[in-house]
């Protein structure tokens, strides 16, 4: 199976801590849209799969987007992709778009699952983090989207906030159980480069958060899904059996996916390509017939270490049987390199499938960066 992700470049504002391509420019939305459609027609034979049972508008803010904008990007989607019967389309959106004549429009169009960027239910932290939305409405708009017929919900929420207490965090978990949300994405919150909370920071207006006090508050919601059985399925993401994400499991499991519109990556097992982070230039480009992209074929070492990478955050592993397919001396290098954190309890071999214990978890970037491949074995 394969998945289509959609990047829409816009938001109303600026949050302090994002440095995810986007355009506060939304008198431009409708040429982009135009490309996005454009694109989709120069690339429509990228998957090599019968089928999408993915389609993920994310960015950005696709709540921006009008019923006719939306539309016609689904129209074109349907023109071109085959769509499982069970396909999951899911839409990202911000709690202050999520009124109930919005509400209304997407119930009305093909989105049977939205990612809601709540980040806190703390008035503090949303004014902190600039968010474009309040405290009233974190909790208003789960409850009309539910009213509205969406029994598919999940939602971001950020610890690791400077001021957020470990009880201020208990609490916002507590808040989102009284919502009837299948599915949980958690960030802790990092200082990006050429952002305002960077900027705040460095001239000594913010404190940052310690490492220590971020990893306490990700051992406290490791906790505390499991024991409410939520399944930790990849380190940042948490859902209730029978509702982990397609195209987050997509991801992580390195099936094709085709990505569209500005700064978009795509991946079709054998190449890696993404789009110019530029609207105009990337607008530009399409209208003249030309892909504004970059991309790289992967070397089996790359393979091997994005398989690494990816497949030891989630719940599925990295297997022996895998590695080996890429050749036996990779499986010969992972063993001899991974003892070392099989040994500090780091990582759990189970009949040759590796997993990150809850402890490890802290120290994912490291032990993967431990086990790539440099050069060749």
């Amino acid at each position: 199976m394969a998945g289509l992700y959609i990047h829409i470049p816009f938001c109303k504002q600026a949050c302090s801590y994002c440095n995810f391509h986007f355009s506060t420019r939304l008198e431009t939305m409708d040429a982009l849209v135009d490309a996005i459609i454009a694109e989709m027609n120069m690339r429509s034979d990228y998957l090599s799969g019968p089928q999408l049972d993915s389609v993920y508008f994310g960015g950005g803010t696709p709540s921006l987007l009008s019923r006719h904008q939306l539309d016609r990007i689904w129209r074109a989607i349907e023109c071109h992709f085959d769509l499982s019967d069970k396909v999951e389309i899911t839409l990202e959106a911000n709690p202050d778009d999520l009124h109930s004549e919005k509400l209304v429009m997407l119930a009305d169009t093909a989105v049977n699952r939205l990612s809601i960027g709540v980040q806190s239910f703390r008035e503090r932290d949303l004014v902190f983090m600039h968010r474009a939305h309040n405290a009233v409405q974190a909790k208003s708009c789960l409850t009309a989207a539910i009213h509205k017929g969406f029994d598919n919900l999940s939602i971001d929420l950020i610890y690791g906030i400077p001021g957020l207490t470990d009880d201020d965090w208990e609490e916002n978990l507590r808040i989102m159980a009284e919502f009837p949300i299948n599915h949980l994405s958690c960030y802790a919150l990092t200082v990006e480069p050429r952002t305002l909370l960077a900027h705040q920071i460095k001239t000594h207006q913010v404190e940052s958060t310690s490492d220590e006090h971020s990893a306490n508050q990700f051992k406290l919601l490791m906790e505390y899904a499991r024991d409410r059985g939520w399944l930790h399925y990849e380190i940042s993401n948490f859902a209730k059996p029978g509702f982990i994400a397609v195209h987050n499991g997509n991801y992580w499991k390195q099936e094709e996916y085709l990505g569209l519109g500005p700064s978009a990556h795509s991946y079709n097992g054998v190449s890696r390509s993404w789009n110019v982070a530029n609207n105009a230039q990337y607008v530009r480009s399409i209208g003249e017939n030309v892909l504004p992209l970059s991309q790289e074929k992967l070397e089996v070492e790359q393979v091997y270490n994005e398989y690494i990478m990816t497949g030891l955050r989630t719940i599925w592993g990295c297997s022996l049987e895998h590695l080996a397919s890429l050749g036996d001396s990779f499986s010969i290098y992972f063993q001899q390199e991974v003892k070392q954190f099989v040994d500090r309890k780091w990582v759990f071999n189970k009949e040759g499938i590796f997993t990150l214990t809850d402890e490890g978890k802290l120290f994912a970037d490291h032990i993967s960066s431990e086990l790539f491949m440099v050069e060749s074995p």
